[in-house]
């Protein structure tokens, strides 16, 4: 259940030091202000529309991806070397890395040296997953294939963290790599999704070699808009052969020395 649902009431917005500023503030954010208290306590209903969205987070980051979503979409599975999600949690690390059988079924199953490797992972929300990527991915396949890019097999990780694309671009020796990964979940919204793309994709890549389109949602940029913009950016990727603060860098009239 989302809190978007309850906005404050006018009782709740009265009687505050600045009621006007605090309505414009209210108009233009979903975050949770001017909900209102009874006393010390917060007010029955903004205490459980808190409640209701922490469940909804954490029902985020402890479920798995639906298998029939992964077989829909046609991705190869793939995980990492973690062995379950309280472990995932607790070692980011070893969702950077691929388990080696894992590796094996990417040299026999997905093609390679593509241009652009697309890699969905479920982060740390499988809901942002199932929401968005349904949406997103047959845009993106669309787009790159109408601007004649090669594209890779794409993939599903399994306990995936957003580096776990460098391996599987090293392995791949793809010139690019996009990974459509879940967020962490707010309490404002479970399902935000993010892509990340890094050129020339290589174990132990700086996070500053890498771009980022992110909080792709109905709610922020919807997930149709996002797949149209990533090809727009991948190409420009492919073009200046860089990305992350390099593909800032190639757009300055004035380098330094």
């Amino acid at each position: 259940m989302s809190s978007d649902t309850n906005p404050p009431t006018e009782t709740d917005l009265e009687d505050r030091a600045d009621e006007e500023a605090l309505r414009r503030i209210v108009d233009r954010t979903p975050t949770r202000l001017g909900v209102g208290r009874a006393g010390p306590r917060p007010t029955t209903d903004a205490l459980l529309e808190f409640r209701a969205d922490h469940g909804t987070a954490r029902d985020a980051v402890l479920s798995h991806v639906d298998d029939g979503v992964i077989d829909d979409l046609g991705l190869v599975r793939l995980r990492t070397r973690v062995a379950d999600k309280d472990q995932y949690l607790a070692r980011p690390d070893l969702g950077r890395e691929l388990a080696p059988e894992s590796v094996e079924t990417l040299r026999e199953e997905c093609a390679s040296a593509p241009e652009v490797q697309i890699v969905v992972s479920d982060g740390l929300s499988s809901t942002a997953v199932e929401t968005n990527v349904p949406e997103l991915l047959p845009v993106l396949q669309a787009g790159l294939a109408d601007r004649d890019v090669q594209v890779g097999t794409p993939v599903f990780v399994e306990y995936g963290r957003v580096d776990v694309m460098d391996a599987i671009g090293e392995e791949l020796d793809a010139d690019c790599c996009v990974n459509l990964v879940g967020e962490r979940p707010g309490l404002r919204s479970a399902e935000s999704l993010s892509a990340y793309l890094v050129y020339g994709p290589e174990r132990g890549a700086p996070t500053a070699k890498k771009s980022v389109i992110s909080n792709v949602h109905d709610g922020g940029l919807p997930p149709i808009e996002a797949g149209a913009e990533l090809v727009d950016l991948l190409v420009e990727m492919l073009e200046r052969e860089a990305s992350g603060i390099d593909l800032q860098e190639a757009d300055r009239e004035f380098k330094p020395e």
